[in-house]
């Protein structure tokens, strides 16, 4: 047998074997796009699904509320499946299937990059979290990875008590990389290592005193005061 038959041959059984593994992963990749449960029951976090992948998720795990983090597609169009093109705008599927869409903006920093600010899009996230009647809620950028790292980490610190350490660490093991997942990132430093959660705010605001008030000016007898006539 000639050699470039046993070549044509050998990679043709390659193509065969490894074809359908690597065809079923991309097909899970891109219907549950690195879709991860953050708090059963109420949080859920992934990238950019297919409109199948986001009618499964969404009924199986009961989700009432989707949070697009995409500023560059408010309302992206979502294929039918991972083969296929955009046909449905996520807005229409939810209205479709009775789920509250939202779209929130974290790529935009205080006006000069200002640490004593907090960026809209992270009062807006928590101002959505404190409505029990949002959740189950899932939370969604392009890849599943940033994005949406950044504001699972303000959830984790606001409302399960983590430390901005806690929250770093969970956002570097979920993708995020550690390069980027440090000070040369200014939303690291902008949404992870400089938030405060509301009740630390608090009581730091209760311990500062109040400026002391003016003393009260005694006034003397009328006639001292505007002079004798």
């Amino acid at each position: 047998m000639p050699n470039v038959v046993r070549w044509i041959l050998a990679i043709t059984a390659v193509l065969l074997a490894l074809g359908p593994p690597v065809a079923l992963y991309r097909y899970q990749y891109v219907q549950a796009k690195r879709f991860h449960e953050v708090t059963p029951g109420r949080l859920y976090r992934s990238g950019q699904m297919t409109a199948a992948g986001f009618r499964d998720i969404i009924e199986r795990f009961k989700i009432k509320t989707v949070i697009n983090l995409q500023h560059e597609e408010p309302d992206p169009f979502l294929a039918d499946h991972w083969l296929g093109k955009g046909k449905i705008p996520e807005s229409e599927l939810c209205r479709q299937l009775g789920v509250r869409y939202v779209l929130l903006t974290p790529d935009l920093l205080p006006p000069g990059n200002r640490l004593d600010s907090i960026p809209a899009a992270v009062d807006d996230f928590v101002k959505l979290l404190d409505d029990e009647s949002a959740y189950p809620i899932l939370l969604h950028c392009k890849a599943g990875l940033h994005r949406t790292g950044r504001l699972t980490a303000i959830y984790r610190m606001e409302f399960q008590g983590w430390t901005p350490g806690e929250a770093l660490r969970e956002l570097r093991a979920n993708g995020y990389g550690y390069i980027i997942a440090s000070e040369a990132d200014e939303y690291i430093i902008q949404f992870v290592e400089n938030y405060v959660p509301r009740n630390r705010r608090l009581k730091t605001e209760d311990s500062i005193a109040p400026p002391p008030r003016p003393a009260p000016m005694k006034e003397g007898p009328r006639d001292e005061k505007e002079g004798v006539q």
